[in-house]
């Protein structure tokens, strides 16, 4: 097993130096990053206003809305778990 030579940092302070636009790289470990890659959508309207309604009951937005209910159907259909 590889050992990370990463530094150690808590959340907190991780934060705080992002906000303050600080290098963070040094406590990031990018052998595990997820990829993401952009799509675009066109839905018709009811979905969207469901999806805006679904949103703003568990506040949060409706792409957070729209990645948990596909991985909860990917994940049903192929029986895998993935992160979002």
């Amino acid at each position: 097993m590889k050992k990370s030579n990463k530094k150690n940092i808590s959340a907190k302070d991780l934060d705080k130096k992002f906000d303050n636009c600080e290098d963070i790289s040094d406590y990031m470990d990018f052998d595990k990053a997820i990829v993401v890659k952009k799509i675009n959508l066109d839905m018709p309207q009811w979905i969207i206003d469901i999806l805006d309604k679904e949103a703003m009951k568990l506040n949060v937005s409706k792409e957070i809305i729209i990645k948990m209910w596909l991985s909860e159907k990917i994940e049903k259909i192929y029986h895998i778990k993935q992160k979002v």
